[in-house]
This record gives structure tokens, C-alpha cells and sequence, in this order.
């Protein structure tokens, strides 16, 4: 894959291959994908960009998957002028990214998702599965059942039931697991090491994390390839 040169652990820098692994053999650090710049400069352009389709896939040049295998209706959300808002604020230029009308599931995790199953394929898996409160889940089992694959969420016991509605039309397997959402993880993390499985948020995670900077580079090229000023985000999602 011309584009990407591999992995790199975020702490102490070792490289990798591009593999379904998401932490340093040695210090335990995240790994990041790594691009070949060179190479993708020669290749886009905005003129490239505008071109694509009207979704994150606009941006394949920049992500880390030979072709997108689904979500192919996800991303490239409305940029919204909130202008009441700005005006209590006293911002002029005050805009929402309204990533709530995604597609499928109207959650940006659409974005994330859309790139990690995309991936998982090309490695061949035929299961993806995830840890998740919500909706994670219903991203993973939407892109699942549209890909094909066997899919498995895993939740803490005590979750709200519609918090998991949304999962359930598509049929995935549903394991309630009895502890905090850090016990779901953990066991998830003990899985993945032994079950062929992409876990989108475990050992597919370096590729998963690429898909949320799809909501940057859209906010860009809506302001007129402008980067605003500032950027507020909810904490919720480390890689947003």
C-alpha cells in the first residue's frame, strides 16, 4: 500500500507493518498510522477532492484502506451557521458540524466505522465485533450486516435497553457482560487476542481513530479550505 508506510508507536517511536495491532510491543504506546506524504502529494489536489463523492470517501487518498468497502453514504455532514447561538456568544462566525443526520446511523461513529470495516476486510477478517455503551454498537452491526460479516457487541449488563435498539435490527450477537464499561474492554482486549476478530475500538483501533479526522478535513473544505480559528469538541471519543 503505496500510501501508508506502517505503524509508529506514538511514545517511543518503534515501526511496524501494517498489521490488526493497536499498542507498542515494547513501552505499550499507541500505534499510529504512518503516510508516505511524498507520495499522496502527487496524487490530490482540492481540485481531486471536490470531484469525489459527496462522503468522507472524498478523502480515500488521505485514509488508510485501498477502497471503501461500505458506508459509502457516510460523512460529508452539514456545516451549520448557528447565528442565535453566535449572537449570545458574540461570535460572529459561529458554526455546528451536525454530524447527528450520518448515515447509517446518525452518529459520527458512522465516520470511524466506516473506515474500520472497510480495513478489517481488507485483512480478511469475517467477524467484527466491538466494546461499546451505545452507539458504537450500532455503527459496528449496521456496517456488519451491510458488509456481510459476523458481528458481536459487547456491553455492560446494566445499559439502558435503548441505548441498544438501534443494534439489535441487525441482528448482531449481543454479549451483556456484568461489570463497568472498562470491564467490557478489558475482556475484549483478552478476546481479540485469541479469536481471529477485528475489534474495531481494540486491534483495528490505529485505523478506526483515522476515520474521525474526515470531520476536519470536511469543516475545511466547507469554510472554503479555511481551518477555523478554534475547535470545540466533546471529550467523549479520544480520536475526535
Amino acid at each position: 500500500m503505496a500510501k501508508v508506510l506502517g505503524l509508529k508507536c506514538r511514545e517511543c517511536g518503534r515501526e511496524y507493518s501494517i498489521e490488526p495491532m493497536h499498542v507498542c510491543e515494547f513501552c505499550f504506546g499507541p500505534l499510529e498510522v504512518v503516510y508516505d506524504y511524498d507520495e499522496i502529494k502527487g496524487k490530490i489536489s482540492r481540485e481531486s477532492i471536490e470531484k469525489g463523492p459527496k462522503s468522507l470517501w472524498r478523502y480515500i487518498d488521505l485514509l488508510p484502506v485501498e477502497k471503501p468497502r461500505v458506508g459509502l453514504s457516510a460523512g460529508f455532514t452539514p456545516l451549520r451557521k448557528a447565528e442565535n447561538l453566535g449572537r449570545m456568544l458574540g461570535l460572529e462566525n459561529l458554526y455546528i458540524k451536525d454530524d447527528s443526520v450520518n448515515h447509517p446511523t446518525l452518529s459520527f461513529k458512522d465516520r470511524v466505522v466506516s473506515v474500520a470495516i472497510s480495513k478489517a476486510m481488507e485483512f480478511g477478517f469475517d467477524t467484527a465485533a466491538c466494546a461499546s455503551t451505545g452507539n458504537l454498537a450500532n455503527s459496528v452491526a449496521s456496517h456488519s450486516a451491510q458488509a456481510g460479516l459476523n458481528c458481536f457487541v459487547f456491553i455492560p449488563a446494566n445499559l439502558e435497553s435503548q441505548k441498544i435498539y438501534g443494534s439489535l435490527v441487525f441482528a448482531p450477537t449481543v454479549v451483556a457482560v456484568e461489570g463497568t464499561y472498562d470491564d467490557v474492554n478489558r475482556l475484549c482486549s483478552e478476546i481479540a487476542s485469541e479469536l481471529q476478530w477485528a475489534f474495531v475500538n481494540i486491534n483495528i483501533r490505529p485505523f478506526y481513530a483515522e476515520g474521525s479526522k474526515t470531520l476536519a478535513f470536511e469543516v475545511v473544505e466547507q469554510l472554503g479550505w479555511k481551518a477555523p480559528d478554534a475547535v470545540v469538541a466533546p471529550a467523549a471519543s479520544g480520536s475526535l
